[in-house]
């Protein structure tokens, strides 16, 4: 369970800026948009959040913060020793260049709430700390502070944290994470906190891609075509069935889309298979006309493949962030996919998505809550804000998409006629 991220200086954003899944104390879609966290002192917590915002203006480096954070905790202790670690400061000014960049994330894992988080600039890791709210309280189980004057780490642990808490903190280089290191050295008690990043959060930016041979691993199991068949079904893509065949090739690429298939290489072997998809589709006497892949349109090639991947997002109960969710899939599906996260009976381990978006017809009080919906603009600095939807507090029937496209919300483009006037340009062409 997310319940807080909280970002300063990282890439367009040059001040803290904060994203919270805590659902506000309105009633709207309470039953279904949201979930009883059960912590002490907290109540409901969002099962999405939308990004609305014109380009470049920090939507994706939201994503990307969370990423870089995922990032260092899962490899920064197997960096090499004189490897500087990872460092993207807000450079639009002096200030910020060479200062520490911060992340900070409050989360859930095995019924605990933590908080963790560290900040490092273009040298070293410069401090570094985890909270554990077994009671309200909370309680520091380690501080990792650098000193400049004494060119040395001041270390804090708590008398709750077991094991060789000295070995591990000998064995921190400056550009890993205590909380790595401690993990790769078996610490039974981090190990927890580590694998919410490793296995409970995955964060799709870019190029990366939700793995195709999920679905594919999903529909070779005994149970997955009856779990899949509905999910596909219930899309509106006209498909009654699916057919996987494989033929076997020669080694080379472990996985690739070519043509009317995908490449498989089979896990600690050289053998691949060719596997083709072959979908059942009824004509107007309810007879089976076969389509290949390739006969497929793009939004549904993409919703097929990724299908197995959002399944396994709502069975293991991950946080999933992705990046302009709309790119080749109708509003429809988008919509499908959103309804699934705020149903009880689809999302039973409640997880959770969170996405960037230009779709505005999303923008209705009707699927979302007010604290669901978030914007991003940028100040006359370059610098991002980060802002809910709840500051502006819109009517129950207020028509957000309107007035978002009317500039009441801010968080639009700012287009500038061309020097000269539109006239006059039109009278030289």
């Amino acid at each position: 369970m997310l319940i807080e991220f909280q970002v300063s200086n990282f890439r367009s954003f040059r001040t803290s800026q904060t994203l919270s899944m805590v659902a506000a104390s309105f009633a709207e879609h309470t039953g279904t948009n949201t979930f009883d966290s059960k912590l002490r002192g907290f109540g409901q917590v969002l099962r999405s959040a939308a990004l609305y915002g014109p380009n470049a203006a920090g939507k994706t480096n939201l994503l990307l913060a969370l990423q870089f954070m995922q990032g260092m905790i899962l490899q920064s202790a197997s960096a090499g020793p004189t490897t500087d670690p990872p460092y993207a400061p807000f450079k639009l000014s002096k200030a910020t260049r060479a200062a520490p960049t911060e992340f900070r994330i409050t989360f859930v894992q095995g019924g605990v709430r933590y908080e963790y988080g560290f900040s490092n600039d273009a040298k070293r890791v410069r401090k570094e700390w985890l909270m554990e709210y077994v009671h309200p309280r909370g309680r520091a189980i380690f501080e990792r502070t650098y000193i400049d004057r004494g060119e040395k780490y001041q270390w804090s642990f708590s008398s709750f944290l077991k094991g060789r808490r000295s070995v591990w903190s000998e064995a921190t280089r400056p550009n890993a994470l205590f909380l790595s290191t401690a993990a790769q050295l078996n610490s039974k008690q981090l190990l927890p906190v580590f694998e919410w990043f490793q296995k409970r959060l995955v964060v799709i930016v870019g190029a990366s891609k939700l793995n195709p041979t999920l679905t594919l691993q999903l529909l070779d199991k005994p149970n997955g075509r009856r779990r899949l068949m509905p999910f596909i079904r219930e899309a509106d893509l006209g498909i009654a069935d699916i057919t996987v065949t494989r033929e076997p090739l020669p080694a080379g690429d472990s996985v690739a889309i070519i043509g009317g298939g995908f490449i498989e290489q089979t896990p600690n072997s050289q053998v691949r298979n060719l596997v083709k998809i072959t979908f059942s589709h009824l004509d107007d006497e309810a007879k089976p006309v076969l389509l290949g892949l390739a006969d497929e349109s793009a939004g549904t090639q993409i919703f097929f493949s990724t299908a197995g991947a959002w399944l396994n997002v709502f069975a293991n109960g991950e946080i999933i962030l992705i990046d302009e969710i709309d790119t080749s899939l109708h509003p429809l599906l988008i919509k499908y996919l959103i309804s699934k996260f705020h149903s009880n009976s689809t999302n039973p381990r409640n997880a959770q998505l969170v996405f960037t978006t230009h779709n505005t017809s999303l923008l209705t009080q009707e699927m979302f809550r007010r604290d669901q919906i978030w914007f991003v603009e940028k100040d006359n600095n370059g610098s991002t804000r980060l802002y809910s939807l709840t500051d502006f507090k819109p009517r129950s029937d207020e028509v957000l998409e309107r007035w978002y496209l009317r500039g009441r919300y801010g968080a639009l483009p700012i287009l500038k006629e061309p020097s000269g006037g539109t006239e006059e340009i039109a009278a030289k062409l």
